[in-house]
């Protein structure tokens, strides 16, 4: 919405200004972005043929799934200790002041779970693989080793973009329960500094109101969060153009693009999962 009335205000502003060249700058920007959707929607049913076609490239894929999940595991769970100790920190002060100290487990745990571990772990994720990957199939694309690979018939969709895809929509889901699980230890770490409470009554206080059905939600936006930051950045990799410079723009575009993704598909869910879940 603010930058629909951002572009409208340009536009105007050009109007009034009465030169003709300002005008071009909207219009430009315009075109741009529809081109990059339309190209992005081909891209996407190049891709879902690759995926669904045999023969399949199960050895890429688990050699994705370590360098996606493995390697970011030790930041993942970083960002997700940090959180926890600084959500802890932060509640435990205002749920004093309102005279509602026993609830901060439930507070820590329900937070983390639900809303704090998916989006702090997507974004983490976009920051390091987002990168990676356009800036490697950027430099593939500009030193033509991907035309290299479909002149000896191999299929570059399906051996470079559908297996990075598919690893990022598999290890989302597994890095986002590490972060949780280191959440919600370092929160009872720093809850037990100012006040000792035993680890068992610290879970029993939290997830006692938990259901089952409250950690499909969560497991379900974060697979589209990798799905998002997959597609994203295969897609600026692929499409880079203009040398090592080239590469530089794609890297930095795909970690812009797919966190501002990951934000708006964030907040998109959320309304889905409230009207489902209720």
């Amino acid at each position: 919405m603010h930058l629909a009335i951002f572009i409208v205000a340009a536009a105007i502003s050009g109007t009034l200004a009465s030169n003709r060249l300002q005008l071009s700058f909207p219009k430009r920007f315009f075109i741009s972005v529809f081109e990059w959707f339309g190209e992005l929607g081909l891209f996407c049913m190049r891709l879902l043929r690759a995926c669904l076609a045999p023969p399949y490239e199960f050895r890429e894929l688990f050699r994705q799934c370590d360098e996606i999940g493995s390697k970011s595991l030790p930041l993942v769970a970083l960002a997700g200790a940090a959180t926890g100790v600084v959500l802890s920190l932060q509640t435990h002060d205002s749920l004093v002041r309102f005279g509602a100290k026993a609830f901060l487990p439930a507070v820590i745990v329900f937070s983390i779970i639900k809303e704090s571990g998916p989006i702090i772990t997507g974004l983490i994720v976009c920051g390091r693989v987002g990168a990676g990957i356009g800036a490697e199939l950027g430099s593939m694309k500009v030193t033509e080793q991907i035309d290299a690979m479909e002149a000896s018939a191999v299929d570059s969709y399906k051996f470079l973009v559908a297996t990075r895809v598919a690893a990022c929509v598999l290890m989302l889901p597994l890095l986002t329960v590490v972060s949780n699980f280191c959440g919600i230890f370092m929160g009872w770490v720093a809850n037990s500094l100012s006040e000792p409470i035993s680890l068992r009554l610290f879970l029993e206080d939290g997830f006692k109101n938990m259901e089952f059905t409250d950690y499909i939600p969560p497991i379900v936006k974060t697979a589209v969060f990798g799905l998002t930051i997959g597609i994203v950045s295969c897609f600026q990799g692929i499409r880079t153009t203009g040398g090592t410079e080239g590469v530089g723009r794609s890297a930095t575009s795909s970690v812009v693009i797919s966190s501002l993704f990951v934000i708006l598909a964030d907040v998109i869910l959320v309304r889905l999962i409230l009207t489902i879940w209720g």
